[in-house]
């Protein structure tokens, strides 16, 4: 079989994967739906390659608001590579202790909010410890990660701590350890891999699941369309209408920053 193949039979194996999930999916969905009915948000973690599923929630075609995506440029802008804004800085940030409370001090958080943070191997710091802030503050959260490589690697959190040791559910993308999927005659480590795409399904299929809800429940959400589908007025107005609630959205994470709230200021 050629790679090509190989890959996509791999790729095949990922879709039953995430499909066997199904009820997990659900009880993700049921908690972002709730979020979201109380008009509040869904805080979406990623770093490193991770904030690819953060910004495939939201904001692109086919999604909706709802979702505060928080993506840290200092851990996840790998274009340079090396040099400044490096690739070599972004993975030594991503271990260190402290940041993630530095990040979620910008926000207002509410037991009502819920959060997703997702890791392919769940042991790197940050978003670890962006798990834990989010539990401290009463918030539900579900993590995305690779088991297979998340169980096969070591801890970079302060105390041995993985990212399933604070979410109240873990979903799997299915990935292999090491991620790679490839075995190429004659080259010694794998190439291609798959966590992105088990992400993506697991993020899109939430999605589709927190729609159905929100529609159920008389609120139907206001979709980024294409103009090829609803025509280019609509496009234009469905595109305004989002930002606007998201921006109304995003001023409640704002309002309460520094205030006591009963003897306890809402950041620590």
């Amino acid at each position: 079989m050629s790679p090509a193949k190989t890959y996509l039979e791999q790729a095949r194996e990922l879709l039953e994967r995430v499909a066997a999930q199904q009820a997990a999916i659900e009880q993700a969905a049921d908690w972002f739906a709730e979020t979201i009915l109380a008009d509040r948000m869904v805080h979406v973690f990623g770093s490193g390659h991770s904030r690819i599923m953060v910004e495939e929630m939201w904001p692109r075609y086919g999604s909706f608001p709802g979702f505060n995506p928080i993506v840290e440029l200092s851990l996840s802008f790998h274009n340079l590579v090396v040099g400044a804004n490096g690739q070599r800085q972004a993975m030594f940030l991503e271990n260190v202790s402290g940041l993630a409370e530095r990040i979620l001090r910008n926000f207002s958080l509410s037991p009502q909010d819920s959060a997703l943070v997702i890791s392919s191997s769940g042991c790197n710091t940050v978003p670890i410890e962006m798990a834990e802030h989010f539990r401290r503050h009463g918030l539900r959260v579900v993590a995305i990660l690779s088991r297979r490589h998340s169980e096969a690697s070591a801890s970079r959190h302060p105390a041995g701590k993985k990212l399933p040791d604070f979410a109240d559910l873990v979903l799997d993308t299915g990935a292999p350890v090491g991620d790679a999927m490839v075995q190429v005659d004659g080259l010694e480590t794998p190439v291609a891999p798959g966590s992105t795409i088990g992400g993506c399904l697991l993020i899109n299929a939430i999605k589709a699941e927190v729609a159905a809800r929100l529609t159920r429940a008389g609120r139907p959400p206001t979709v980024l369309s294409a103009a090829a589908v609803v025509g280019a007025a609509r496009a234009a107005e469905l595109f305004e209408s989002a930002y606007d609630e998201l921006a109304r959205r995003l001023a409640k994470l704002y309002e309460g920053l520094g205030k006591e709230e009963g003897g306890r200021r809402n950041y620590e």
